[in-house]
């Protein structure tokens, strides 16, 4: 593994070049990912974790938003609510905040997978960046563990440190 890849993991398989394919033909997946981050195609779950974890290494957000489960002949439309990916725990190792993902991948955020906070002082959402686009939100409980791990600036800011990055936990 080279550059941005050293740092996500994903069950020792090298990733599918999603961000070099360019396929000519496009569909809509009849897929969506709700904002707990369950998927459903045709309304009904996705009741086995291969097939999500499969799905998700397909998965691209242009840079208008959209989601896109690419292959080499065929994107396809999925229909995100919140973010592709839900990130479940966090743990410290040595200078680094390494991320567990729903999916079973681990994400080190860093300069390559930044952490960004967004909604509102009183109601924060802390989200890490993936992959191509696609982001993971933090769920409740990672979030609370991430609090725990945050340090306090002078001006009363909380911020966390990982890979000589600092990331506030609190939207601008």
């Amino acid at each position: 593994m080279t550059g941005a890849d050293d740092l996500l993991h994903h069950a020792s398989r090298p990733l599918p070049p999603v961000d070099r394919w360019q396929p000519e033909q496009s569909i809509d997946s009849q897929m969506r990912i709700d904002a707990a981050g369950r998927w459903f195609y045709q309304g009904s779950p996705i009741a086995r974790p291969a097939m999500v974890r499969a799905f998700s290494t397909l998965l691209l957000r242009d840079g208008d938003g959209q989601h896109w489960l690419m292959t080499p002949q065929c994107r396809q439309s999925i229909a995100v609510e919140d973010a592709a990916f839900v990130a479940v725990d966090v743990t410290r190792e040595g200078e680094r905040l390494m991320f567990r993902l729903a999916t079973g991948e681990t994400v080190a955020a860093g300069p390559d997978h930044p952490l960004r906070a967004a909604g509102t002082e009183d109601a924060p959402a802390l989200y890490l960046a993936v992959r191509h686009g696609c982001e993971a939100r933090l769920d409740r409980s990672t979030w609370l563990q991430l609090a725990d791990l945050a340090e306090q600036a002078t001006d009363g800011s909380f911020h966390v440190t990982s890979d000589g990055m600092r990331f506030a936990l609190s939207p601008a």
